[in-house]
C-alpha cells in the first residue's frame, strides 16, 4: 500500500469513527479526535468551537451516515485534507439531501486529529459528482 494510500485509509477510518453514534455519544472519545484549537463552518451556517461540538454532538439524534467520494490531499507532511459526500442511508436512494464536507487533520506526536470541518448543504445527495481536487 502506497504512503498516500495508507493516508487515506487512516484518515477515512477517523472521519467514519467520528460519524458514529457511538463516538458521538462519548465526549471523551470526540475531545482525543478534535484538536484544542478545532473549529466547525457547520452545514447550518454556524461556527463552533470544540468546547461547543463536544458539549452538542451527545445531545444531537443519533443517525448513521454513508459516507462517498472520499479523498485525501497532504497539504504539508503532517496536514491532511479530506473531502467527501454524506448523507444518511435512507438517502442513498433518490432522497434529495445531503452534504459535501471537508476537513483538515493534523499530525501531532504521531495522532491525527481534526483542526477544521465544513459542512456544505447539497440537494445532489450521494449520487458520483466527479468530485475532483
Amino acid at each position: 500500500m502506497s504512503d498516500i494510500a495508507a493516508l487515506e485509509a487512516e484518515i477515512r477510518r477517523l472521519e467514519e469513527r467520528l460519524l458514529t453514534p457511538e463516538v458521538q455519544a462519548a465526549p471523551e472519545e470526540l475531545a482525543r479526535l478534535l484538536a484544542d484549537d478545532f473549529l466547525e463552518f457547520g452545514s447550518s451556517g454556524r461556527v463552533f468551537d470544540r468546547q461547543q461540538v463536544i458539549a452538542m454532538l451527545p445531545l444531537q439524534p443519533k443517525e448513521q451516515f454513508a459516507l462517498t467520494e472520499f479523498q485525501v490531499r497532504l497539504l504539508a507532511p503532517t496536514i491532511a485534507l479530506a473531502m467527501y459526500r454524506v448523507a444518511r442511508p435512507e438517502e442513498q436512494h433518490g432522497a434529495p439531501h445531503g452534504s459535501l464536507r471537508s476537513s483538515i487533520w493534523r499530525c501531532t506526536a504521531g495522532r491525527w486529529q481534526m483542526v477544521f470541518h465544513q459542512g456544505t448543504p447539497t440537494t445532489r445527495g450521494i449520487a458520483k459528482t466527479g468530485l475532483k481536487v
